[in-house]
């Protein structure tokens, strides 16, 4: 875990919590790209495989009197070789995998912003690409008290701050995935 600490402006601070190593060198950069073109690279065979599993499953049935005729072909790409060698239900499973394993994040990042004399405010990145961060405020009027806990796991302790927030049962814990 990565803590780093911003000031925006001199009545608010910014602390972010990332698993997330910085890239800095050459090599993470290139490692970096290298998994983007990866990620890439398997969403377009995904949809070349859902494109011809949609044109074969409409092979050679009559729409409006005129016989439509799919090819496996699509683009430059031979399909056919999958399609008739591994089972249809096989090919979604496998199509199915390989977006879920290219829309989940590599690391999640939380922050917590605070804003002297109007409050919190905590966000939390999704574990998918394509879902938005979730994000929620608490004013100042609203916060009770603020606690630093301990927690002992196994042979270490690990510090976490939660809030208690006026008129909820439960309190709100900051940076929870980190733990």
């Amino acid at each position: 875990m990565r803590l780093s600490v911003k000031r925006p402006t001199e009545t608010t601070v910014l602390f972010i919590v990332s698993a997330r190593p910085p890239v800095s060198t050459l090599t993470d950069r290139l490692t970096t790209s290298a998994a983007l073109i990866l990620r890439l690279l398997a969403v377009t065979a995904v949809i070349l495989v859902l494109a011809n599993e949609y044109a074969m499953l409409f092979a050679n049935h009559a729409l409006s009197g005129v016989i439509v005729k799919a090819t496996p072909e699509i683009g430059a790409v031979q399909l056919g070789v999958l399609t008739q060698t591994v089972p249809r239900l096989y090919r979604l499973i496998l199509v199915a995998l390989t977006l879920y394993a290219t829309a989940i994040r590599s690391s999640i990042s939380e922050s917590l912003l605070v804003i002297r004399g109007l409050g919190v405010q905590i966000s939390t990145s999704s574990p998918f690409v394509l879902w938005t961060s979730s994000t929620r405020f608490i004013p100042t009027s609203s916060i009770q008290d603020i606690f630093i806990h301990e927690a002992f796991i196994g042979f270490t302790v690990k510090y976490y701050l939660s809030i208690v927030v006026e008129g909820e049962e439960n309190v709100v814990v900051v940076f929870p995935v980190g733990h």
